[in-house]
């Protein structure tokens, strides 16, 4: 069963929020072609055997398959102004039972950095995972050199809680990662 039907539709003052489905896979297609580069140094390494129109594809269907089982909702922001997808905020491992709690994920286009918009679209998507899906913990993690992330963390309230070291592997290398939380104030 999933989170909520029909799929939510959030929105922000410059964007809509939209669950990543098959219906819309060439907005993230176009996206993670344009942010190729700028993307690669925080993403785990992509498999050289796969088209990105596929990796595109099978990720669309991932997402809509982890929305109808409750394991995740995974957000496309579309520009109000350009239609084009301008960042991604994901919601993934939702755990009911005891935990109620999730990772949280995000990127955002480079040409859109520093303009306050991934925290907008964090900011609305966090509302709707607490207000709505009813979670009480999102945690998020980010590697140490990656300070924009952890100053999106921070503005979001996140707190620090620890340190794990070689934690994921990203761009082809076990890298260390900062653990952060934020715990619905409303709970």
């Amino acid at each position: 069963m999933s989170l909520l039907c029909p799929p939510p539709c959030i929105e922000t003052p410059r964007c809509v929020l939209t669950l990543l489905c098959p219906d819309n896979v060439a907005l993230l297609s176009d996206y993670r072609e344009k942010n190729r580069s700028h993307l690669a140094p925080w993403e785990p390494a992509a498999d050289p055997r796969v088209s990105l129109a596929e990796a595109c594809r099978q990720a669309a269907r991932r997402s809509w398959q982890g929305y109808a089982e409750g394991s995740a909702l995974q957000f496309v922001a579309v520009s109000r102004a350009s239609q084009r997808m301008v960042a991604g905020c994901n919601f993934t491992n939702i755990v009911r039972g005891p935990l109620q709690a999730c990772h949280l994920g995000y990127s955002v286009d480079q040409e859109l950095q520093g303009q306050g918009l991934m925290r907008e679209v964090a900011e609305a998507a966090i509302r709707h995972m607490f207000d709505s899906v009813g979670l009480h913990r999102i945690m998020a993690n980010h590697m140490p050199a990656n300070r924009r992330s952890e100053n999106l963390l921070r503005a979001l309230g996140f707190e620090r809680e620890g340190y794990a070291r070689t934690y994921l592997k990203i761009a082809g290398k076990w890298e260390d990662m900062v653990l952060n939380a934020l715990v619905n104030p409303r709970a």
